[in-house]
């Protein structure tokens, strides 16, 4: 409903939605409040009803969804990561399983994920018996290293120039957008 209503925003990349919940992110305060104006005037054409419990207003920097929104970047919430990453290597299935959807959460943010995780989500296989090989214990370790140092991810400026690199192996394939 929510995309629904807001769907001529979300391509302006300052509006995030997420089932029922608005953030928006802005550069400076004028259009911070601008960009407020535009969503509760859409609100209210809407009859919508907003929870002040929940309503957040101003902020430098907001947590939400396991990430640190910025008006100018997003972040993995490191404080979030801490308590997952301190756990011991998976020793089954369900465990690995729990680890690869986590991190998956965040792949965003990791280069090379689906390369890496290949191996580790072949053992969460029916079929396949869990066995922690050498492969998949360095798989696993580039992973977690890779939650622990995620980049920061910037709001692009639309000004600038951008470059594709797109990378393909027997393991995998990989795209990302960057800007130069």
């Amino acid at each position: 409903m929510m995309n629904t209503i807001f769907t001529h925003r979300l391509s302006e990349l300052w509006l995030i939605i997420y089932i029922d919940d608005l953030i928006i992110r802005s550069e400076t305060w004028k259009f911070h409040l601008e960009r407020l104006s535009l969503v509760l005037r859409k609100i209210l054409e809407v009859n919508m009803k907003i929870s002040l419990k929940k309503f957040n207003f101003g902020f430098h920097e907001l947590k939400a969804l396991g990430n640190v929104v910025s008006g100018l970047s997003l972040d993995v919430d490191k404080r979030k990561f801490a308590a997952a990453l301190l756990k011991k290597m998976p020793q089954n299935k369900k465990e690995m399983t729990s680890f690869l959807g986590f991190a998956s959460y965040c792949r965003q943010h990791l280069k090379d994920f689906a390369i890496h995780a290949k191996s580790l989500y072949r053992i969460c296989d029916q079929q396949n018996v869990f066995e922690m090989t050498q492969e998949r214990i360095q798989a696993y370790e580039k992973i977690k290293y890779s939650l622990t140092n995620a980049p920061l991810l910037l709001i692009p400026d639309w000004k600038l120039p951008f470059k594709l690199y797109i990378d393909a192996c027997g393991g995998g394939l990989a795209a990302a957008l960057h800007q130069v």
